[in-house]
């Protein structure tokens, strides 16, 4: 009965997101609070599944970014990128969402569209475009660039932590197959926005004429700020042989941030984003739900049994499963239940951690990929519609999908393609 009742409990608030007829917030905490009053969890039980990591990890960086926006840095970045662009807005789209590809790389994706969103909309208002195109494409880049190192996405962070895999082996495996895949998703953004993305020539001068110094408005607090992410930098790249989640490092630094700029908390706790912050909490529980209840153990172990122990089957089916799992349903833990699962393969067929790679990149390039294939298949995804939203942008989930979801599977055929000529 409970099992029952927290699939169509899961269902409905899905039904209800993507209906957008009540805010995602909303519909993802009702979920949330009627599968513990329903006693399907427990409320410890309920706040276990809560991946309090994530929810620091958006705190701390949306607090450090809230408080850098004030120095005007920004600006500074977007009217430097529209000079090297030449105002060109196709130029621009690809030029910021390569950026944010490799800042997901190398610091974390939820991070890097914190940091680039911001700029987006300076641009777009400076041209008088319609910052959708770019903001899509920040979130493709963002979960494609994530997948290539292992503090990228929660699930190589997830992956790495349970195995013998560190940051260069990551690196050297999947870096190769990103890059061929942010190239093919930016060949499609160019086909598909070259000749929609239109500026008057007089705005383009206006905007290269601009001296983007004259944007920096308080280089006192563009210093602290800057050294403080620089010391977040450092700390998401040593975080693992420092003993210290990512949650630590973006909290701890938003706490010396705060600290040494005497800024009233009570002005800056207003950039975080809460309703974000409460539809992971929402989104978390309901999910929680299908696990606790073992739906999502009897799907991975489906996969599984139907590949009948063939190596390359399994894997396939892994990456596969992984990325339309990952679109619907959180990846954080979709990934945690498979990650057991391929050890206890790996023990009943006698193969050893080395042997048993080629899954583990299967279930990365699945769970990481598959993100982008609707609008809360990522928190990356979901920061990037709640700043939009904040700005008098609505990115609706059946709009984003109709274009995001044919691209997912675009990368998950160039992911496969990897995997059978290098791998299997």
């Amino acid at each position: 009965m409970q099992s029952t009742l927290a699939l169509i409990i899961f269902s409905l608030t899905y039904a209800l997101i993507i209906s957008e007829k009540v805010h995602r917030t909303i519909a993802a905490l009702l979920g949330g609070m009627i599968l513990i009053v329903a006693g399907v969890l427990a409320q410890e039980k309920a706040i276990e599944h809560i991946d309090w990591n994530t929810l620091g990890l958006l705190v701390g960086m949306m607090i450090v970014v809230g408080i850098t926006r004030r120095t005007g840095v920004f600006q500074y970045l977007g009217l430097t990128a529209v000079r090297l662009a030449k105002g060109e807005p196709i130029r621009i789209l690809i030029a910021l969402a390569t950026v944010t590809a490799l800042l997901s790389a190398l610091l974390d994706n939820v991070t890097t569209v914190l940091l680039i969103v911001p700029i987006t909309f300076t641009i777009a208002d400076k041209l008088n475009l319609n910052p959708m195109p770019f903001l899509v494409s920040q979130i493709f880049a963002s979960n494609i660039g994530g997948t290539s190192t292992l503090i990228g996405d929660p699930p190589n962070i997830m992956i790495g932590s349970q195995t013998h895999l560190g940051f260069m082996d990551f690196a050297i495996n999947l870096v190769p197959v990103v890059l061929v895949i942010h190239i093919v998703t930016m060949f499609v953004f160019y086909i598909l926005y070259r000749r929609k993305l239109e500026v008057k020539e007089e705005l383009k001068k206006q905007l290269i004429e601009l001296n983007p110094v004259d944007q920096i408005k308080d280089y006192g607090l563009l210093q602290k700020s800057l050294f403080v992410l620089a010391l977040i930098l450092v700390g998401f790249v040593l975080h693992q042989s420092l003993g210290l989640e990512s949650a630590t490092v973006a909290l701890t630094g938003a706490a010396l941030l705060m600290f040494i700029t005497k800024e009233e908390p009570e002005d800056i706790l207003l950039s975080v984003e809460w309703p974000t912050i409460f539809f992971f909490i929402g989104l978390f529980i309901v999910v929680g739900g299908l696990v606790e209840t073992g739906w999502i153990n009897k799907l991975a172990q489906w996969a599984f049994d139907v590949t009948a122990g063939n190596f390359k089957l399994t894997a396939m089916l892994i990456l596969w499963l992984s990325a339309f799992a990952s679109a619907f349903v959180d990846n954080i833990p979709f990934t945690a239940t498979m990650i057991p699962l391929i050890h206890q393969m790996g023990n009943l067929g006698g193969i050893s951690q080395t042997g048993l790679e080629p899954l583990w990149w299967a279930l990365s390039l699945g769970a990481c990929l598959g993100g982008n294939g609707t609008l809360i298949g990522a928190s990356a995804n979901v920061i990037v519609a709640g700043l939009a939203e904040k700005n008098g942008i609505q990115i609706r989930f059946l709009q984003f999908m109709k274009l995001a979801f044919p691209l997912m599977i675009l990368s998950v055929i160039i992911s496969t393609l990897y995997l059978l000529i290098f791998y299997l």
